[in-house]
Order: C-alpha cells, then sequence, then structure tokens
C-alpha cells in the first residue's frame, strides 16, 4: 500500500496532483494521469486534511473516500504516495503566492504540478488554477490544467455521487465513480434484539467521518477482515422505529444464511440495493416477517446483477 504522510514526510522531488479527489472520479483521474506519464519526480497526490470549511466555517464534511482507502484506489493509478497537509488557520493565512513558495516549491519540491480547472486556494481563495500556473512556471515549474469533466447530466463531481447516494441510487453513484460504493466498520456488541427475532445482525462502529447512503434498508454485499469469501446480507442503516424509536442511528448488517461469531471483526460493506425506507411496524412479529421479505428480495436482487 503507498504510504500516507505529511509534507515534511514525504519522497522528493514531487510531481503531484492537487485537490480533495473525493470519491475517486473520472475527472479526478484525468488530473492524476497528468502527473504519472513521464514524471520528472516522485506521483504525488496533495490533498488537505481536514476539509478547509470544516476549519473555515465549522462544516462537518463527510468523505466518499477516508484517506486509508484512499491510498488503495490511488496505487493502482501509478501514486506512490499521497500527501495530507494539514489545514489550520495559519495555512489559511497564508497568500497564495506563500503558499505555492513554502508548500509545493520549498517542502514538496514540485517539479510538474496538475491540478483541475475549477481549483481555488490562498487566503481567501485568492488564487486560481490560472494564479497556479503562473506562480509555477516562473518558478520553472510545468503546471498542467485539465477541464472539467463532463457528461450528459453536467459538471462530473463528488456532490452528484453524494446525492445519488444520499438517495440510495447505488447505480448512479456507481457510474460516476467507476467503482462500487464501499464502507467498513467493526463490529460491537448490540443488545441482541436481532438474534431473539431469529435474524441476528452485526452493529457496526463506523468512522464518524465517512459518508454515508441515505437511511433505509438495503440488499448488499459484504466481507470479513479483508477475506475473499463473498456474504450475501440485509443493512439496515438508520434508528430502529419499532423496537426503540428513539435510538440513534445505526448500521446493522444480517449475513443470510449464516450463524457466526463476528464481534471484534471488521465488515466491509458494498450496499448494491435500496429495498425500501424505515418503517415502524405494529409489533416484532410484523418486524420479523418483514426482514424475511427483505431476506427474499436481497437474493434476487444479488442474482440479477
Amino acid at each position: 500500500m503507498i504510504p500516507l504522510c505529511s509534507p515534511r514526510q514525504a519522497r522528493v522531488p514531487t510531481a503531484l496532483a492537487l485537490g480533495s479527489f473525493d470519491g475517486l472520479h473520472a475527472g479526478h483521474t484525468r488530473v492524476i494521469e497528468a502527473i504519472t506519464r513521464d514524471t520528472p519526480g516522485v506521483p504525488t497526490v496533495v490533498s488537505f486534511w481536514p476539509h478547509p470549511r470544516e476549519v473555515l466555517y465549522g462544516e462537518s464534511r463527510l468523505r466518499l473516500d477516508l484517506p486509508s482507502e484512499k491510498t488503495l484506489l490511488l496505487e493502482p493509478l501509478g501514486v506512490e504516495q499521497l500527501v495530507l497537509v494539514p489545514f489550520n488557520l495559519e495555512l489559511a493565512a497564508l497568500s497564495a503566492k506563500e503558499f505555492v513558495d513554502k508548500m509545493l516549491l520549498q517542502t514538496l519540491k514540485a517539479n510538474r504540478i496538475a491540478v483541475g480547472a475549477n481549483f481555488r486556494f490562498g487566503r481567501n481563495r485568492e488564487g486560481d488554477a490560472f494564479t497556479l500556473k503562473e506562480l509555477g512556471e516562473s518558478a520553472g515549474v510545468e503546471v498542467s490544467i485539465i477541464p472539467i469533466l463532463k457528461d450528459s447530466e453536467g459538471r462530473m463531481s463528488s456532490s452528484r455521487i453524494r446525492s445519488a447516494l444520499a438517495s440510495g441510487n447505488l447505480q448512479i453513484a456507481q457510474k460516476l465513480m467507476g467503482r462500487p460504493y464501499r464502507f467498513r466498520g467493526r463490529v460491537v456488541k448490540g443488545r441482541g434484539i436481532g438474534q431473539k427475532l431469529g435474524w441476528p445482525t452485526a452493529n457496526l462502529q463506523i468512522d464518524g467521518r465517512k459518508f454515508l447512503p441515505g437511511l433505509g434498508v438495503y440488499a448488499a454485499k459484504a466481507w470479513i477482515d479483508n477475506k475473499q469469501t463473498l456474504f450475501s446480507a440485509v443493512m439496515n442503516l438508520g434508528p430502529q422505529p419499532t423496537v426503540d424509536p428513539t435510538s440513534p442511528s445505526a448500521v446493522e448488517v444480517h449475513l443470510l444464511d449464516q450463524d457466526l461469531n463476528l464481534e471484534n471483526c471488521e465488515l466491509i460493506v458494498e450496499p448494491v440495493k435500496r429495498l425500501r425506507g424505515q418503517k415502524r411496524f405494529g409489533n416484532l412479529e410484523e418486524l420479523s416477517s418483514q426482514i424475511q421479505t427483505d431476506a427474499n428480495s436481497t437474493h434476487l436482487a444479488l442474482k440479477s446483477l
């Protein structure tokens, strides 16, 4: 796996692609291709962490790809390191020129830089891609500005992927990313209610920075601890309106036709189809009957893929 490092730990000189690359869609890969062909330095992706809007405006910015996930996605593209620049108020105060001089030229010793055409940087977002090209080339550094990629629905963007996931449309999200959407979580002890119903569930502890799909019940695929065995699963994402209407939102996964002790295991989950929204049933028997229907629907959904 390629290293995840701070700017001062990076191998230099670099050929760097600069941006968030969240969701790593086809538009992002075009930017990355510009620094992996005939590269004059270590092919490097550079992103800010945390997201600038979290620091400047206190906004919560959940990620489609956490850094550890992103390294796995970047390696096949020819990237050799992912550098996370710690974003703080001191960095935010740098002018566009100061950022280029101190971070990109002095610290990362960039020989080539690539960005998307909508890239902004520097104090109050004063710099754009053309500012970067001017500053870089005045220092003898080649800067490539990659046009925004569009399809029949408009600009390719992480926002479109988030919108698709929020509405439970996994097919559109997969088309935009060019790969299935997945997340992972550690199995923690629950209250055992699913076990009593005959539908034992794995309660997942998910990194709070990970963007999850919209609430509902999903047909899903699952893997245990990165092993190759694929399991069919029903996933419930949200509170428990029948068992405990006041419960917080949670991720529960039932592996179909399995009786396994999963506590402390890590599950990788790939939701593939939203089956229904959440519903409050009159009693636990009605809930159990609905889960059986969901299980049957999951088998059909996975067979049709």
